[in-house]
């Protein structure tokens, strides 16, 4: 071993004890490679499985529809942006992306950013600052709370999970204070329970108390309103709500972010998000696919409506079996199975019996809420749901979690 190691494996004594920690706990992620595209089955380290992990709702990563439109825009632009927006990196097709984003979600403008993470942390910080406030579910996703960390020097509130009164108890405080600007963001959906945020009664909170609101859409847009135009179609608050974060890796099967929202917004935003003015643009090939996407949710909600029915049969079938599928509004159907090593164990064997379902654990979800999240999509078949949920019930019945 050389005199380099030796001092390198001192420095780093504290990750491998916290690493081994990890493992004792249950709480160590298990990451697998694939070796297929995205679908209802995929082919990962030699063995075909049934896909309940991705969060691909309507199937539209692998079609070829999308995979067209990518290879015909490289074809004509090439592969990479080359800059950041604001110096050369803005294509044709980006500003093609973000009228017709603003469009299908009924908004004054849109702003295309490289990812919903970057979205979000990059509208934060941007919009909020020092003398305002933010005010926070306490479930809103990592992105959010990272962008609430980088808004710096703004003063934080954080209200109980979807619970009106406790936001209505932390915006009568934050009024009091003379703050420039409040401002209340929630998730539309919430990842790991299906659930969905009252938008309609945020907003009623927010006329009152004269906060600007914002919402992350993430799991709402595809899955939810009208054809999936998300969240805020879905309570009927075009022009109420003021933001809306999306994602393009989700339903619509691609990359990207955007920040849909009224027009002095999305301006402010071209001047100041930082991943906007410091990061090269969304590439040719993801921004081409991203366009098809929106013109296949735009054409047919067949899509949308088929996820749906495969989401209330399995959720029917898995909830007659005894399992706790909590409180999902949603496709999102969170198995929760309790303590991270009985996760982990159930997640082990699934695998085995070829169903890729992932254990999440802590910090994910809370202590002692372990669960199995399956992500269903339009891309299942009937006949692919009943070979799911009968290897649940046999691997439930094998651990003792359902009789």
């Amino acid at each position: 071993m050389s005199s380099a190691t030796v001092r390198t494996a001192g420095k780093l004594d504290y990750l491998v004890d916290q690493l081994a920690d990890l493992k004792a706990k249950g709480l160590y992620t298990t990451i697998r490679t694939l070796d297929s595209a995205q679908g209802a089955w995929l082919e990962i380290e030699g063995r075909r499985v049934l896909n309940f992990c991705s969060n691909n709702y309507l199937g539209l990563a692998n079609d070829p529809l999308l995979v067209a439109a990518a290879k015909e825009a490289m074809d004509r632009y090439g592969v990479g942006p080359g800059a950041v927006r604001t110096i050369a990196g803005t294509v044709r097709i980006h500003t093609d992306l973000e009228r017709r984003l603003a469009q299908f979600k009924g908004v004054d403008d849109t702003i295309v950013l490289q990812s919903g993470f970057t979205a979000n942390t990059g509208a934060i910080a941007a919009l909020v600052g020092p003398g305002d406030a933010i005010i926070s579910d306490a479930l809103n996703h990592a992105s959010i709370i990272d962008g609430v960390r980088l808004a710096g020097k703004a003063d934080r509130y954080v209200y109980e999970h979807c619970d009106m009164d406790s936001l209505e108890a932390q915006l009568k405080v934050a009024s009091g204070k003379g703050y420039r600007a409040m401002l209340i963001i929630t998730d539309g959906v919430f990842s790991m329970d299906g659930d969905i945020a009252p938008l309609d009664r945020i907003a009623e909170l927010a006329e009152r108390y004269g906060a600007i609101t914002m919402v992350d859409d993430a799991h709402g847009e595809g899955v939810i309103g009208r054809g999936g135009r998300g969240a805020v179609d879905h309570f009927g608050l075009h022009g109420v709500f003021d933001i809306e974060v999306g994602t393009m890796s989700k339903a619509f099967g691609v990359m990207g972010g955007y920040v849909a929202a009224k027009q002095p917004i999305v301006d402010w935003l071209r001047q100041r998000a930082r991943p906007f003015l410091f990061s090269s643009a969304l590439t040719i090939p993801d921004t081409a696919a991203c366009l098809k996407a929106v013109d296949i949710l735009e054409g047919s909600t067949e899509r949308v409506d088929r996820l749906w029915a495969n989401a209330r049969y399995f959720q029917a079938r898995m909830k007659s079996l005894g399992f706790n599928l909590g409180v999902t509004q949603t496709p999102i159907s969170p198995v929760i199975l309790g303590e991270a090593q009985v996760a982990q164990a159930f997640s082990r064997r699934l695998f085995e019996e070829g169903i890729f379902g992932t254990a999440i654990a802590f910090p994910t979800v809370p202590l002692g809420k372990a669960r199995i999240r399956v992500m269903i999509s339009a891309a299942h078949s009937e006949a692919d749901l009943d070979v799911g949920i009968a290897t649940f019930a046999k691997v439930g019945r094998e651990l003792g979690v359902v009789g």
